[in-house]
C-alpha cells in the first residue's frame, strides 16, 4: 500500500512538473515573439545569414576539404552553425534563469530545477520547428536512408543533456557570481571560434588538434554532420561519444545545482 501510495504520488509530482514546464514555455515563446512577424523562424536568420558570409569569405579555400564542392561546404557550416546556435542560445538564457525568476520563489513554491529546464525546452520547440526540418531534408537527400533520419535523434539528444547540463551549472553559479554572464560571453565567444564550423580541422597545427578533443560541442556537430552530410550510415562511436559527453555534463551540472541549491532562497 505505501509503494502504490508514493508510486501515485510520483506520478502526480511528474504531472505538475510537466505542466510547470508547459505553462513556462509558452510564456517563453510568447514573451520572445510577441507582435514578431516570423516568430520561431527568426532563429534560422543568423545562420543563414552567418552561412552565406563564411562562404563568401572561405568557400573556396576550404571546399577542397570537402570534395571541392561548395554545397557540401555550405551545408557543413550551416549544419554547425545551427547545433553552435542552439547551445548558446539555450545556455545564454538558461543562466539568468533562476536569478530572472527569484520574485516568482519568493511568492509561490515550486521545483527551482524547473527554470533552467523550461528555457532549454522552449529552444527544443523552436528548434523542431525552424533548423530540424531543413536538417530532416538534407539528411535524406544526401542518404536516401530513413535510417540516418532516425540516428539524428541521438546526437541531439547529447546536445539538449549538454545544454540541461551547462545550464544547470551556470544558472547555480549566477545565483552567487553576478559577474558570470559578462564571463560566459567571453566563453562561448572563444568556444564558437575554437569549434571547427566555418573551417575545417584539417587546416589546425597538429599539435592544437588535440585541444579539440576538449571541446564538448565537437562530438555532437562531427555526429550529426557524417550522418547528415557524408551519405553513409551512421557512426555508432560519434554517436556514442557524442551522448556520453552529454551524460556526463549533465550529471556534473545537476548535481552542482542540486548541492548550491539551498542556498538560492538566501541570495535571491
Amino acid at each position: 500500500m505505501d509503494i502504490t501510495f508514493k508510486n501515485t504520488l510520483a506520478l502526480l509530482q511528474a504531472h505538475r512538473y510537466w505542466e510547470l514546464i508547459q505553462v513556462l514555455v509558452t510564456r517563453n515563446l510568447k514573451g520572445r515573439y510577441r507582435g514578431s512577424f516570423l516568430g520561431v523562424y527568426w532563429s534560422l536568420l543568423n545562420p543563414l545569414v552567418m552561412t552565406g558570409l563564411y562562404t563568401a569569405i572561405f568557400g573556396t579555400a576550404f571546399s577542397q576539404y570537402y570534395d571541392n564542392s561548395i554545397p557540401k561546404y555550405v551545408l557543413a557550416v550551416f549544419t554547425g552553425l545551427i547545433i553552435l546556435n542552439f547551445f548558446s542560445t539555450s545556455t545564454m538564457q538558461g543562466l539568468s534563469s533562476v536569478v530572472g525568476n527569484g520574485a516568482l520563489l519568493n511568492k509561490i513554491r515550486v521545483p527551482i530545477s524547473i527554470f533552467p529546464v523550461s528555457i532549454v525546452a522552449a529552444n527544443i520547440f523552436q528548434f523542431v520547428v525552424g533548423a530540424l526540418p531543413l536538417l530532416v531534408i538534407v539528411t535524406l537527400f544526401t542518404s536516401g536512408n530513413i535510417l540516418n533520419v532516425l540516428a539524428l535523434s541521438f546526437p541531439l539528444l547529447g546536445l539538449i543533456f549538454l545544454c540541461m547540463g551547462v545550464s544547470f551549472l551556470v544558472s547555480a553559479l549566477y545565483v552567487s557570481f553576478r559577474d558570470l554572464p559578462y564571463f560566459y560571453e567571453l566563453l562561448v565567444f572563444a568556444l564558437t571560434i575554437a569549434t571547427p564550423i566555418f573551417y575545417p580541422p584539417e587546416i589546425l597545427p597538429e599539435k592544437i588538434r588535440p585541444l579539440l578533443l576538449l571541446n564538448p560541442l565537437l562530438p555532437v556537430i562531427e555526429s550529426i554532420r557524417q550522418i547528415a552530410l557524408s551519405g553513409k550510415l551512421p557512426d555508432f562511436t560519434l554517436i556514442g561519444n557524442a551522448c556520453i559527453g552529454g551524460v556526463v555534463m549533465l550529471i556534473i551540472g545537476w548535481s552542482f545545482f542540486r548541492w548550491k541549491q539551498s542556498q538560492f532562497m538566501d541570495l535571491l
